[in-house]
């Protein structure tokens, strides 16, 4: 058995999308996954370093790292209507260079803010940490992500949705905001590549086919930080039909969101998401 290395964020959407692994619901003959949670940032900062086989990212990291890593169609969480929030204190007014503390460097919203907001002075924290910045008044005004968007101190009011700013810059209409998605190290074999993909995938379908009974488990064991009203919200919105399987639309989503931030000189090349996934094909004409 290979031995795969898979990393995701401690968040209820993800826990929920790998759970069927870790519970032994769905596994593989050839491949044994050892995985591990980590906040979003971290993630994609060991996906610059090639740190693991698979690992849950921004989608807003991939144009960064597409050399060592293809893109999987699983997985996935993507806005629609909602996304992550900017968030100040009530009664207060941003100056155009206000301090805001963001989740990540690398992360799409972390992205758009800049482009919004290009004099506003950013600093980063763990997401969990972000509400209280703002609250204490070491920063003016924070993106909230994850749970963190369902609920929040009566103290504190929503400035502008992120979502609010890709439909300013997205042009089509239908396109869903691209959050967050699944790398594939590049220089595993295909054969296990292909593999790898299948059992993560049949891992989200099961999940969601299983939604109340593994939420139940979630909750029962503290593996996620809401209650079961909130969690079954929160999956409603970023772990559902939606995130088994990228479809035409959601890979066109990513491929704008590559444009704009190629557009507005974040990337130095720009790529497209179709060719960076992993060819399935060739495990169907090996066989034929």
């Amino acid at each position: 058995m290979k031995n795969i290395s898979v990393a995701h964020s401690p968040d209820a959407d993800d826990i929920f999308m790998y759970s069927a692994i870790n519970l032994g619901w769905v596994g593989s003959d050839i491949l044994e996954f050892n995985s591990r949670a980590d906040d979003i940032e971290t993630l994609n900062q060991g996906a610059l370093r090639g740190k693991f086989d698979a690992t849950a990212i921004s989608f807003a990291l991939y144009p960064f790292i597409f050399d060592d890593y293809a893109l999987l169609r699983t997985a996935v969480s993507f806005g629609n209507g909602y996304g992550p929030k900017l968030i100040k204190k009530k009664n207060t007014i941003l100056k155009p260079n206000f301090k805001v503390a963001l989740s990540g460097q690398y992360t799409t919203n972390a992205m758009l803010f800049r482009i919004a907001y290009p004099k506003a002075r950013i600093v980063y924290k763990n997401f969990l940490e972000i509400e209280n910045a703002v609250l204490s008044g070491e920063v003016d005004a924070g993106v909230l992500i994850h749970e963190s968007i369902l609920s929040f101190s009566d103290e504190l009011c929503v400035e502008r949705e992120i979502w609010d700013i890709w439909c300013e810059l997205r042009e089509d209409d239908s396109l869903p905001l691209p959050l967050g998605g699944m790398a594939l190290r590049r220089s595993l074999p295909l054969s296990d590549a292909i593999e790898c993909e299948r059992v993560l995938m049949k891992a989200v379908q099961v999940a969601n086919d299983n939604k109340n009974i593994l939420s139940k488990m979630l909750i029962e064991r503290n593996m996620v930080r809401v209650d079961n009203a909130s969690l079954q919200r929160y999956l409603g919105l970023y772990a559902n039909a939606d995130s088994i399987n990228m479809n035409q639309i959601q890979l066109r989503a990513v491929d704008r969101l590559f444009e704009i931030g190629y557009e507005n000189g974040i990337y130095p090349n720009l790529i497209k998401a179709q060719p960076n996934l992993i060819p399935t094909e060739y495990l169907q004409s090996r066989n034929s």
